[in-house]
């Protein structure tokens, strides 16, 4: 027989197992994937399996970013009678059933959970099993999934203060949201920003982001402000949405760009003065980092209108503009010609964001992970 110290050298050794589930939008797969990265690097050999929903966009972008992942036949209810609605309960229990059966073979040390639907059936079985449990709510307003599971799991990491309001306090670790990598030293790249998207240094900038589909209300927006931007001597940057792309695409001038989508936001971000954009709980992370003057427009067709509330919880630190969708035509230009008036306003309003920013919030969360998994062993 070995020694004990022999023995428990060899335990130490095994491959930890993490099963991570979030999906339905890339607000939730995004976190997913940053958390596994991150992990990777600290337990290179580590193993990962992704569960997710068998027909949302979970299924493509995981295996694009290099983990397996399992589909679960599961769906939201959605708030008018449906046949989808109906549906629920078999789906349900057919889901509950699949995550019992992937967790006896896959065998995980920890379960990750980022919300979607596909996380509630499967970390409410990882924690009937006695598996450590660890979810992160993106938004202000906590997500359905995760306050149903709230009560179930060990450790809770969130975004933004005040979240004991939808759980056990013990359990409540404010860490931020995951962001890109490349955010963190923008500063350093305004030159190569300025050459890339051929803008003039003279001018203010301004970048509008309606996300990657795009944003109806806020390109009517800008397409009826084009002429107020010009004689206050704006160039644009306009980040339509590959949905709007054949609708705006001859909007464009020698100072408006018309964009379905940005491939380097890092450098989009630093190029610009000022920011619209949507509310979304990893834009707005992102824009803490990033710490310039920034207009939020949420969109009032999520779920619990969190991104108003993800809004709020910004302005109300005069640390961003916030303009509901109802008051745009009454309210943006004179909004906006305030803030362009005054450099003092958009000093504070930089500063205070950037005050809110979270850099450390994926490694942040491994470590929660970290002590979850060497309970676990």
């Amino acid at each position: 027989m070995r020694p004990p110290e022999q023995r428990k050298k060899k335990k130490e050794t095994v491959k930890p197992k993490f099963i991570i589930s979030g999906g339905g939008t890339g607000g939730h797969i995004y976190p997913a994937v940053a958390i596994a990265n991150e992990l990777k690097t600290r337990f290179p050999d580590a193993e990962f399996l992704f569960v997710g929903a068998k027909d949302r966009m979970e299924m493509e972008k995981v295996p694009q970013a290099g983990y397996k992942i399992k589909g679960l036949w599961i769906s939201g209810l959605q708030r008018s009678l449906s046949l989808q609605n109906l549906a629920f309960p078999l789906k349900l229990v057919s889901s509950l059933q699949k995550s019992l059966q992937i967790l006896k073979e896959f065998k995980p040390d920890v379960a990750i959970g980022t919300g979607g639907y596909a996380s509630a059936p499967l970390l409410r079985i990882a924690a009937l099993k006695g598996i450590p449990c660890l979810i992160q709510e993106q938004n202000s307003h906590a997500g359905i999934t995760n306050k149903w599971l709230s009560s179930k799991v060990q450790k809770i990491c969130v975004a933004y203060e005040g979240m004991e309001k939808f759980f056990p306090s013990e359990k409540v670790r404010l860490t931020g949201n995951p962001v890109r990598q490349d955010l963190l030293d923008i500063s350093l790249k305004r030159e190569e920003a300025v050459a890339f998207f051929n803008l003039k240094k003279e001018k203010k900038t301004l970048l509008v982001l309606g996300g990657s589909l795009g944003a109806r209300r806020i390109n009517q927006l800008i397409e009826k402000s084009l002429l107020f931007f010009e004689k206050n001597n704006l160039q644009v940057i306009w980040q339509c949405g590959k949905f709007y792309e054949e609708t705006y695409k001859n909007k464009g001038s020698q100072t408006v760009q018309i964009h379905p989508f940005l491939n380097r936001m890092d450098l989009a971000y630093e190029a610009a003065d000022f920011i619209i954009s949507r509310a979304g709980a990893l834009s707005v992370s992102e824009l803490c980092l990033v710490g310039k003057p920034v207009i939020f427009i949420p969109s009032p067709n999520v779920a619990e209108d969190h991104q108003t509330k993800n809004a709020l919880a910004i302005s109300e630190k005069n640390a961003a503009l916030l303009i509901k969708e109802n008051d745009l035509d009454s309210n943006f230009e004179m909004e906006f010609s305030a803030l362009l008036a005054s450099e003092e306003k958009q000093k504070t309003l930089s500063e205070n964001i950037k005050k809110l920013a979270k850099p450390n919030a994926t490694k942040d969360i491994v470590e929660e992970i970290e002590k979850l998994l060497e309970k676990s062993r």
